[in-house]
């Protein structure tokens, strides 16, 4: 039998570190060895008790969280696991402590902190034994975006945005996707196909990540409206808290936007949008799964496969965690299995992409 996963609690509330100490603790594979109240309490302890994750409040006084984490990512990089509050502010910083190489993030109400930390016990508990699992990159590196992507655009370029396409690309990720989205995302160039996406994350903090992918990328990344037709150039992520699917009109497609129940325990979930592009666009799209917990999106990529899609995975290499894509391998749904800097150039040649030139 493994030996238990070592966990550190990092919370400035008392409350928190204890609720979080008791749901933890309630899992036979979870071991919390400590808490702290800050990060320089949390510092010491970490040298102390060698824990393998550690969970990370957002905003910590004494030393700013951001400065904590990318020193330890530094120092001595491990996996952790933010705890942000459901706020305009906390899904800035959680961006930022994912960039700097968090693995996951967990949120926890502004109000009756108690129950609503009860309610996503079984999902903490699911992120933390997880996050024991990834691997740590650290801050993400830039990536060097494709020459058209680059270039400045010239009117003809900015024409072609908008031609008809029948080509679509599909990209489901979550634990480690919002660095692994933008690294994908930054090398588009603007005339590339429409992008349709599903990344696990909750209301409140879709926003913020579509304005962080949107300064990273030549196209124009957007939160999808429901019945917005799909544009050449746009890549569309669903309001989080809420399903995309792709519905075809005429010869075009449009987005739905979905409030059904959750799928796979996701509400978006990649399953929900692969299943309706299988559907209605079957051959005419190429999909990807990138880094992810769990197996949503596995069963609709073979779906989109069988539809006749091109389909591909990040490696294990490159993946933060590689559930979701070593799930679509195990099913046989995955075509190609490639480094994640290799994917942005391999959509856009199984799309037929031929830019603007």
């Amino acid at each position: 039998m493994n030996a238990r996963c070592k966990v550190l609690v990092v919370d400035d509330s008392a409350v928190v570190r204890q609720l979080l100490t008791e749901l933890l603790g309630r899992d036979p594979e979870i071991e919390v060895v400590g808490s702290a109240a800050d990060p320089l309490l949390a510092r010491e302890k970490i040298k102390r008790l060698n824990p393998d994750v550690l969970t990370l409040d957002v905003e910590m006084p004494r030393m700013d969280g951001l400065a904590f984490l990318e020193n330890l990512m530094r120092l001595r990089p491990m996996p952790v696991v933010m705890v942000s509050s459901l706020t305009e502010r906390g899904a800035d910083i959680t961006l930022q402590a994912l960039a700097l190489g968090a693995v996951d993030f967990v949120t926890k109400p502004r109000l009756g902190v108690a129950q609503g930390l009860e309610d996503y016990a079984e999902e903490i508990t699911a992120k933390v034994k997880a996050a024991a699992r990834a691997r740590v990159h650290g801050p993400a590196r830039p990536v060097q975006r494709l020459a058209t992507a680059t270039a400045a655009p010239s009117t003809s370029a900015v024409a072609t945005r908008y031609r008809t396409t029948d080509r679509l690309i599909a990209i489901g990720a979550s634990a480690g996707g919002t660095e692994a989205i933008r690294v994908v995302l930054e090398q588009m160039p603007p005339d590339a196909p429409a992008i349709v996406l599903t990344q696990h994350i909750p209301a409140g903090f879709s926003r913020a990540f579509v304005e962080r992918l949107d300064r990273h990328s030549a196209m124009l990344v957007r939160e999808a409206q429901d019945g917005e037709m799909i544009l050449p150039g746009h890549a569309y992520l669903p309001p989080g808290g809420l399903h995309l699917r792709v519905l075809r009109d005429g010869a075009r497609w449009r987005c739905r936007i979905d409030d059904g129940p959750p799928v796979n325990r996701h509400k978006p979930a990649v399953d929900v949008l692969f299943h309706s592009v299988a559907q209605n666009a079957g051959a005419n799209a190429v999909a990807a799964i990138l880094t992810g917990m769990g197996d949503d999106g596995a069963r609709g990529l073979l779906e989109l496969r069988q539809a006749g899609a091109a389909t591909l995975v990040q490696d294990e290499a490159t993946s933060v965690v590689w559930g979701m894509p070593g799930a679509a391998v195990k099913l046989g749904a995955a075509q190609e299995i490639l480094p994640l800097d290799s994917i942005a150039a391999r959509l856009l040649d199984l799309s037929g992409h031929r830019g603007t030139a």
